[in-house]
C-alpha cells in the first residue's frame, strides 16, 4: 500500500496522513459545505491512525471557479477521478447530509472499478431511494437562505455578512441543483457495510430515511443516534471519531 503522500490527487482533495495507517476514510461534506468544515474530523481521524481525505465540491473555496455539475452522478464521478483511491489502503466513506448520497454513488463507482469499500457512514443523510421525497428543493435566494437558517450548522453572524452569504448561496444552489435531478432505485446496492447515524432531535431527517439505508447494501447495516440536531457531529466529535476509526 502507498502512503497518501506517494499518490497523486487533485489539489482540492485535502489530505491528513497518519503514520502506519492501515486504511483511509474519505469525507463528503453536506450541501453547501466546504472541506474546511471537516478539518477537525479529519485531523481527529488521523490522530487515531486513519488516513483522512476531504473532497471539495465545485463552486466554493479553492474550486470557486469550477463550473457546477449537472447531477450527483457527475459529482461522484468527478470526485472518484480526482485521485488513485485504490492505492491508499482499505477505504471507508463518511458522508454528512447530501454527502451521504454522494458517498454512496462514489462507492458504486469504486466497486465498478474493483476498488473495495469496507464501509459507508451515512451521517444525517437520507437513503438514496428516498431523495425524491424532499423534492423540489428551494431555489430562490430567499428560500435557500431560509432553508440554511432552518438547517443550522452555520453561525448566524456569518449569514449577516453579505459577501459570505453570497458565496454560501452559490455553493448551496449548486448542490441543490445536482441533488434535484437525482433518483435511485430501491434495490440499488453496494457490498460495503452501511452504518447510518442520526441526531435524536434532527427535524430534517425522517426515521425511515435512515432506516432505508439497509436496503442499499448486501453487507451489514447498523443504525445509531447521538443526542442533537442535524449537526449533532459538532457536539460528539470524539465519539464519532472513535466509531468511524474502529476496524
Amino acid at each position: 500500500m502507498s502512503t497518501p503522500s506517494d499518490v497523486e490527487f487533485q489539489p482540492w482533495v485535502k489530505r491528513f496522513e497518519a503514520a502506519g495507517a492501515a486504511g483511509s476514510t474519505v469525507i463528503f461534506p453536506h450541501a453547501g459545505g466546504a472541506a474546511a468544515a471537516y478539518r477537525t474530523l479529519a485531523k481527529a481521524l488521523a490522530d487515531k491512525g486513519v488516513n483522512a481525505f476531504i473532497v471539495q465540491y465545485p463552486q466554493r473555496a479553492d474550486r470557486l471557479a469550477h463550473p457546477a455539475v449537472d447531477g450527483v452522478d457527475e459529482l461522484a464521478r468527478q470526485l472518484f477521478e480526482a485521485g488513485e483511491w485504490g492505492r491508499v489502503g482499505a477505504l471507508s466513506l463518511f458522508g454528512h447530509c447530501m454527502g451521504a448520497v454522494v458517498a454512496f454513488e462514489f462507492a458504486r463507482l469504486a466497486e465498478e472499478h474493483h476498488i473495495a469499500v469496507d464501509r459507508l457512514w451515512a451521517s444525517a443523510g437520507q437513503a438514496p431511494s428516498t431523495v425524491p421525497e424532499v423534492l423540489p428543493l428551494p431555489s430562490t435566494d430567499t428560500d435557500v437562505m431560509a432553508d440554511m437558517v432552518d438547517l443550522g450548522g452555520t453561525d448566524p453572524r456569518l449569514l449577516e455578512d453579505e459577501d459570505f452569504a453570497e458565496l454560501l448561496m452559490m455553493a448551496v444552489k449548486s448542490d441543490y441543483r445536482a441533488l434535484s435531478g437525482y433518483s435511485c432505485a430501491p434495490d440499488a446496492r453496494i457490498s460495503a457495510d452501511i452504518h447510518a447515524i442520526g441526531g435524536t432531535r434532527d427535524h430534517r431527517i425522517r426515521p425511515h430515511w435512515l432506516q432505508n439505508w439497509a436496503s442499499h447494501t448486501t453487507g451489514g447495516f447498523t443504525l445509531s443516534h447521538f443526542e442533537g440536531g442535524h449537526f449533532y457531529l459538532n457536539d460528539h466529535l470524539d465519539a464519532v471519531t472513535e466509531l468511524v476509526s474502529r476496524r
